[in-house]
């Protein structure tokens, strides 16, 4: 059997599993033109199988990516699933798109909308979930995690508002709760995003487009000392079509510092940012029908809020006889205030229903992990030992509020929340037709509540323990295939752990909800790569959840309700026609119930049934480029029933650009090229508008697509 050097194994298997796509790759290992060098790192696996998730090579459509060198990040993708993959930087800047965390749609079957200002976090739709702002999805940027836990607006908050897409270097995402790696909030799926440590030329970038839109980035990256230094600053203004703007203006900058390689370097990374906005919340459509309101209208022009995000991360890789080590550490200081009127004459009908949830904290945490390579009984092993911690201080409070001025006192807690874990995988290549993965991951949490509601402070513990398994057969035909298995989990909001009592709040009920939610995942899958250039995969899936956290609109969180099961299939298709021509296109069908039963129904409110994307790229480094996107996001129950469903939404977005011998490139995005009259989000809940009944009205609630957008960009390199 072939047996390669340490260094070059792990190379392959950190390069790969850290999330440095083709491009990156590349950039550190092959020589121009790839050659037998590139034929060479196929060879060199010995229990990866990183083929299995190797991003097609393709055009680049933007005009402002400039590709780079990316660090150490992401996780070990050792053995795969046939929904597993890492996307490259410039695969996901090919995309038009209306906000930057829209470029995570590059993940297929994830959905990344907005219902509300576009300082506020996202919300997220995969598998058959409605995410909200992140309750089962696990984002991470640099090692960071971006979910929050115990958070204002919501259990996982994850705001992706301050992402500069162009800093993208590699995008790894997992289906399932199958990896190690992936603690909270990833049932669902994990998504983990590597910036660049250094570009090979600077970028000057600004932007103009419909509806106010401004945009200015700077990226510079430049030799320091024994490594790299790199700045980047991104400004925004935009005030969309609403009737009352978003006047948005935000400012997001990184500064980093790195020496060495994936195998043996480090980094050191600040990153800020700040934000303020006007929101134009979902609407009732009878206000809408009825001529009250205009379609990008508001009921209430004082929503909005304010933001910031100040964070100092690093990362250590070394590499010696036995294997890889590797280390990440980060702090990180966040706040939000944020005020929404969802219910608008409901509770109060003098001063409205409007709400102030503030979120203040400081989290800091890191990873550290080795993986140590052998043999057992003469077949190739790897063993993967790791321990991870979390702490958050926090101070999250909830008050009635009318135009954004205090009115009274909902609550305001203290809240501290830490986490440690401990997993281990096990890696073993039998033959040449069959990998295993053996793991489980322990997670144990401590949180001290101290409420302005004496009866509701206390302490909570709780820890789980859940395996993780992979199987992989073949190639047979060009064809593996995968069988994985796994628990996964969320934490819920620890106020209703230690709550007793209800202070005039839904998050709240005289049951106490768990601390620790588990879930249980399967998936049998393939990935064919018969046709020269097609890379599809065919994944079935089934995820059962011990308690569902679903979106309740009069207090803007979420809450834990009833035990759900959900069965589907996904199937995914890459294919590069030629090296500046490729064609993409996903399809996700789910069936999402409740797996108790209840007179209620039911159905799963805002559980997606259908998504489907299609996209074609081309484009050469100089001369023409574009790209042509579709994204369908079925119909959806809105309560238990069915009674009440939301209407699909189709979206088309273009691009076409030229770039320049000089360095300068142009392109126009066309956003929503067929003006369709959809919506970004649809709920259904009791709302109540001046002059009717007291006990108020169930409804649909929207937030509209914004028509046909136009936005020109000018970058230069240099």
């Amino acid at each position: 059997m072939f047996r390669p050097s340490l260094r070059a194994s792990l190379a392959l298997v950190v390069s790969w599993g850290c999330g440095l796509g083709p491009a990156a790759l590349r950039a550190q290992a092959l020589p121009p033109g790839g050659g037998p060098a590139e034929a060479r790192l196929e060879e060199i696996s010995v229990v990866a199988a990183p083929a299995a998730a190797t991003p097609a090579p393709g055009p680049s459509a933007s005009a402002g990516y400039v590709g780079g060198v990316t660090g150490v990040g992401g996780a070990l993708l050792a053995v795969d699933s046939a929904s597993a993959g890492i996307l490259t930087g410039a695969q996901v800047n090919n995309r038009p798109v209306t906000r930057p965390g829209e470029v995570l749609e590059a993940v297929p079957g994830l959905i990344v909308t907005q219902h509300s200002g576009e300082g506020k976090a996202n919300q997220f739709f995969l598998r058959g979930f409605n995410l909200d702002h992140g309750t089962d999805i696990a984002l991470f940027l640099d090692g960071m995690p971006l979910n929050m836990r115990t958070h204002a607006h919501g259990q996982g908050y994850a705001d992706l508002n301050f992402l500069i897409p162009e800093l993208v270097g590699a995008v790894e995402f997992h289906k399932g709760p199958y990896f190690v790696r992936d603690g909270d909030f990833a049932s669902a799926g994990s998504v983990r995003i590597d910036y660049l440590d250094s570009v090979p030329k600077n970028l000057a970038l600004t932007s103009i487009g419909s509806f106010g839109y401004k945009r200015a980035l700077n990226i510079v990256s430049a030799p320091l000392a024994e490594g790299n230094l790199l700045l980047a600053a991104d400004a925004q203004l935009y005030d969309g079509p609403w009737v009352v703007p978003d006047a948005l203006r935000k400012i997001s900058t990184v500064a980093r510092y790195s020496q060495g390689t994936a195998l043996d370097g480090f980094s050191v990374t600040g990153m800020a940012y700040a934000s303020r906005w006007t929101a134009t919340n979902q609407i009732p459509e009878r206000a809408v029908v009825s001529g009250q309101l205009d379609r990008y209208g508001t009921l209430n022009p004082t929503d909005g809020g304010d933001t910031s995000r100040f964070s100092l991360s690093g990362r250590f890789s070394a590499t010696d006889a036995t294997g890889v080590t590797r280390a990440s550490a980060y702090i990180v200081r966040s706040q939000l205030n944020l005020f929404n009127d969802f219910t608008y004459v409901l509770n109060d009908p003098v001063n409205g229903d409007q709400f102030h949830q503030l979120d203040q904290r400081i989290l800091g945490g890191g990873e550290a992990l080795h993986i140590f390579q052998g043999d057992l009984f003469g077949l190739p092993m790897e063993n993967e030992i790791g321990v991870q911690t979390r702490t958050d201080s926090i101070r999250v409070g909830l008050f009635n509020t009318t135009n954004r001025q205090f009115r009274s006192g909902v609550l305001d807690d203290r809240v501290l929340e830490t986490s440690a874990a401990f997993y281990v995988d096990n890696r073993v290549r039998w033959t040449d037709w069959l990998r295993t993965s053996l793991g489980f991951r322990a997670d144990g949490f401590y949180a001290s509540v101290v409420s302005d509601t004496p009866a509701n402070s206390g302490k909570a513990r709780d820890a789980i323990v859940n395996p993780k398994l992979g199987l992989v057969l073949g190639p047979w035909f060009d064809t593996e295939l995968y069988v994985n298995y796994g628990g996964g989990f969320h934490s819920n909001d620890v106020r209703g752990v230690t709550a007793t009592v209800d202070p005039t709040s839904s998050l709240f009920n005289t049951t106490r909800s768990p601390f620790l939610v588990p879930s249980t995942g399967y998936e049998i899958g393939l990935r064919n790569r018969s046709i020269a250039g097609l890379t599809t995969s065919l994944a079935l899936f089934r995820l059962d959840f011990a308690s569902e956290n679903l979106f309740q609109g009069d207090s803007g969180t979420t809450e834990p309700s009833r035990p759900t099961r959900r069965f589907g299939v996904e199937w995914t298709n890459r294919y590069a026609v030629t090296p500046w021509l490729s064609l993409e296109g996903d399809l996700t069908v789910t069936n999402a119930r409740f797996s108790d039963y209840d007179p209620v129904g039911n159905r799963v409110p805002e559980a997606p049934t259908t998504i489907a994307s299609a996209g074609i790229t081309f484009g050469e480094p100089l001369g023409w480029f574009g790209s042509l996107r579709f994204r369908y996001f079925g119909p959806r129950p809105l309560i238990e029933d069915n009674t009440i469903r939301s209407r699909p939404t189709a979206l088309l977005n273009g691009r076409i650009g030229y770039a320049f011998e000089n360095g300068i490139s142009v392109s126009l995005d066309i956003l929503n090229l067929t003006n369709a009259k959809a919506d970004q989000i649809t709920y259904a809940y009791v709302s109540r508008l001046r002059g009717e009944p007291a006990e108020g009205l169930i409804d649909r609630v929207f937030h509209p697509v914004e028509p046909t957008a136009v936005r020109l960009t000018v970058a230069g390199r240099f």
